[in-house]
C-alpha cells in the first residue's frame, strides 16, 4: 500500500542498477539509514564506497517509519550502566544522546528537504503508576544535562489536546522529519561525497576472496571490497548465515488522516511535539507538515491487505481525539522493524572485514544515523573509540516460529497493559 512519505517526498537522484564490476574499499549492502550514514561518513574520511540496494534507497523501514527522531534506547541510562558498567555505558549514553543533534546537523549541512521540526518528544502514560516511572526516566536524563520536563495530566492535555493521559515527560532533544525525504537526502549527500549508490542491485552472493570480499549481484556484475557492511535490518535475508535469524522482523502499521483544519484540529499538538505511549504495545503519533494526523502501532505479522487491517489504529485516534468527529484517512501503510532479544542495536563482526549492523528496535532515524557514523570511524581505524557493543552473532531459538512468537507476545503484552503490570 502506498505510504504518505512515498507520495510527498522529493524525487530521488539517479541510483542506477550496477552495470559493471568494480573494486572499492568498502561495500555496503542496504541503502537505509545505517548503510547511507556509514557510506557518507566513510567517504568524508576518504574511503571509496559502493552501496548496493535490492529495491531503491529508503524502500524498507527507513522510508516507512513514523518520522520521529528520538535520541534514546529502550533501556534507561541507569539500566545501561548496570548492564555494561560505567566505563562502557557512559560513552554509549553520550553517543545516543547526541544522535538527534547528528541528524539535524546533517539535514542543515546538506540542505536536506525533509520538513524538519525539533519541538520535542512526549512519552505519556494512561495511569499514575506509569507516570511515576516516566518521571524517574526524565530525572535520569536531567542528571545528564538533557532538557526535559516532567508533565502532569493537565500539562499533557494542554500540549496534546487529549485528556486520556495521567502524565508523562518531554524530551527537548527530539523532533520529527519526513523520513523517506531524509533517506533520499542522505543518498544525494553520499553521492556528492563520491559514493556510488546502486538501486535494483540485489546481492545474491558473498564470499571471501584473498584478504577481501567479493559480492555477486543478480544482474551479473561483481564488487570486490576490502571490507563489507551488511545493513539490511528488518529485511535481512540469507546473505550471511544466521543474520536474519538473530532478530524478529515485526510489522509496524501507520495511518494518516487527510489534512485537518478548524479549531478542533488546532487544539491537537499545537506545539508540534511527537508522542509515544509508554505501554508495551505502544502507539506513536504526530502531525506532518500539512496538518495530517498520523498514528502508528503494532500490526499483524503478515503485510496488510486492506483498510480493515488498520482499524485498531483508526479507533485509537477517534478515542483520543473525539473533538475531531469522524475522521477521513488518506494513507495506510506498514514497514518491518528489527527487534533484538535484548532490545539493543546489534553490531557483529563474524569474519575479518565483515560487519553486520541491525536491530534498532523502532529508534531507527537517530540510532541508525549515529551507528553509521560510528561504524565509519571503526572501519577506518580499528583503534577509534566505538560506543556501541560488538557482540557475537546468535540466532534466536526456534526463529522459524517467529510468527507465533510475535502473536503470543502481542497477546501477553496486551494483557499486561490492561492489567497495568510493570
Amino acid at each position: 500500500m502506498p505510504s504518505l512519505w512515498a507520495a510527498t517526498a522529493p524525487s530521488i537522484t539517479a541510483t542506477p542498477a550496477l552495470s559493471e564490476s568494480l573494486s572499492v574499499d568498502v561495500a555496503i549492502v542496504g541503502a537505509g539509514y545505517t548503510g547511507l550514514s556509514t557510506a557518507l561518513h566513510l567517504a568524508e574520511r576518504g574511503a571509496s564506497v559502493c552501496v548496493l540496494e535490492a529495491r531503491e534507497p529508503g524502500w524498507g523501514a527507513s522510508g516507512r517509519n513514523g518520522g520521529q527522531v528520538n535520541p534514546t534506547l529502550k533501556h534507561d541510562p541507569d539500566e545501561l550502566v548496570r548492564l555494561y558498567g560505567a566505563a562502557h555505558a557512559e560513552p554509549l549514553i553520550e553517543t545516543v544522546s547526541g544522535s538527534a543533534d547528528l541528524v539535524f546537523n546533517l539535514i542543515e549541512r546538506h540542505r536536506i528537504d525533509c520538513a524538519p521540526v525539533r519541538k520535542g518528544w512526549m512519552q505519556v502514560s494512561y495511569c499514575e503508576k506509569g507516570v511515576a516511572g516516566l518521571h524517574a526516566r526524565a530525572d535520569q536524563w536531567a542528571r545528564r544535562g538533557v532538557p526535559v520536563q516532567r508533565l502532569d495530566a493537565r500539562a499533557v492535555a494542554a500540549r496534546m489536546g487529549s485528556e486520556a493521559f495521567a502524565g508523562g515527560w518531554i524530551d527537548g532533544r527530539a523532533g520529527a522529519i519526513q523520513p523517506l525525504a531524509y533517506a533520499r537526502g542522505l543518498v544525494s549527500a553520499a553521492q556528492a561525497a563520491g559514493v556510488r549508490v546502486h538501486g535494483r542491485s540485489p546481492v545474491t552472493g558473498l564470499q571471501r576472496q584473498g584478504s577481501g570480499w567479493q559480492l555477486q549481484t543478480a544482474g551479473g556484475p561483481q564488487v570486490t571490497a576490502d571490507q563489507v557492511v551488511l545493513a539490511t535490518n528488518g529485511y535481512s535475508g540469507d546473505l550471511w548465515p544466521g543474520m536474519a535469524q538473530s532478530v524478529l522482523a515485526a510489522n509496524s502499521f501507520i495511518v494518516a488522516t487527510k489534512p485537518l483544519s478548524g479549531h478542533a484540529a488546532q487544539s491537537i499538538l499545537p506545539g508540534q511535539e511527537t508522542v509515544s505511549t509508554s505501554q508495551r504495545l505502544l502507539l506513536y503519533f504526530r502531525k506532518d507538515a500539512y496538518g495530517r494526523l498520523l498514528m502508528g502501532g503494532r500490526g499483524l505479522f503478515d503485510d496488510p491487505t486492506g483498510p480493515a487491517d488498520f482499524a485498531h489504529l483508526e479507533r485509537s485516534l477517534a478515542l483520543l481525539f473525539p473533538q475531531l468527529g469522524a475522521l477521513e484517512f488518506e494513507y495506510r501503510w506498514a514497514g518491518r522493524i528489527a527487534i533484538t532479544r535484548d532490545f539493543m542495536p546489534h553490531v557483529h563482526e563474524p569474519a575479518p572485514g565483515l560487519t553486520l549492523a541491525l536491530g534498532c528496535n523502532g529508534r531507527g532515524i537517530a540510532l541508525c544515523t549515529s551507528l553509521g557514523q560510528q561504524l565509519a570511524g571503526r572501519l577506518c581505524d580499528r583503534h577509534s573509540p566505538f560506543a556501541y557493543p560488538v557482540t557475537a552473532l546468535q540466532r534466536l531459538p526456534m526463529h522459524g516460529l517467529q510468527r507465533i512468537y510475535i502473536g503470543a507476545g502481542v497477546a501477553w503484552y496486551s494483557l499486561l497493559d490492561r492489567l497495568n503490570v510493570n
